[in-house]
């Protein structure tokens, strides 16, 4: 591994963690907050590449698990590992994955592929990861978990939106060559 990509990897970790910083919202209804994370999944997965963006993810679940305060609201610990929020947080590592495996496979990249990727295969996996893992541990029904995962909906296609236009011209920029992007 070369020092750029361990800097990079490093660099989405932190990512990670600087959208930590920004105050959740909790509903009354879910103990699931509405966090900036995923938007860093979804950066990472498509600027740095499936091995590296979900090596920065993986990092970043490393750091949780040894106590660092980097979830939004500052939770941090194994204990987040074995709440309702786990099955979405789990999914961050194969989400960032499968979006630099597919945005690899576009000879042209546009815009509204990334979009498309983000929106079918980003958002779609966390909640398949996410929504069944959170109905066991809050031992409710599926369907159940499903329907309180319906006010996500808005909040991650605009998170969507906003991943893509970045990643979009991030990919352009010098610093993140072709190399770093398809690796």
């Amino acid at each position: 591994m070369k020092i750029k990509e361990i800097t990079f990897v490093a660099v989405f970790a932190a990512v990670m963690g600087a959208l930590g910083v920004v105050p959740p919202i909790i509903l009354s209804f879910t103990p699931v907050p509405i966090t900036l994370q995923t938007l860093g999944v979804l950066l990472a997965g498509g600027v740095l590449g499936a091995r590296l963006g979900a090596m920065s993810q993986t990092i970043f679940l490393l750091l949780l698990a040894a106590g660092m305060p980097l979830l939004s609201g500052g939770r941090g610990g194994l204990s987040v590992f074995v709440g309702p929020s786990v099955g979405y947080i789990i999914a961050w590592p194969i989400t960032a994955f499968c979006i630099g495996y597919l945005l690899s496979r576009f000879q042209t990249l546009k815009i509204q592929h990334i979009l498309f990727i983000n929106l079918t295969v980003g958002i779609l996996l966390i909640y398949l990861i996410g929504i069944p893992v959170q109905a066991f541990m809050m031992d409710i029904p599926l369907l159940k978990a499903a329907q309180l995962s319906l006010i996500y909906i808005p909040g991650d296609v605009l998170k969507s939106i906003l991943a893509s236009i970045l990643v979009y011209r991030l990919r352009k920029h010098p610093v993140f060559s072709r190399s770093l992007a398809t690796s």
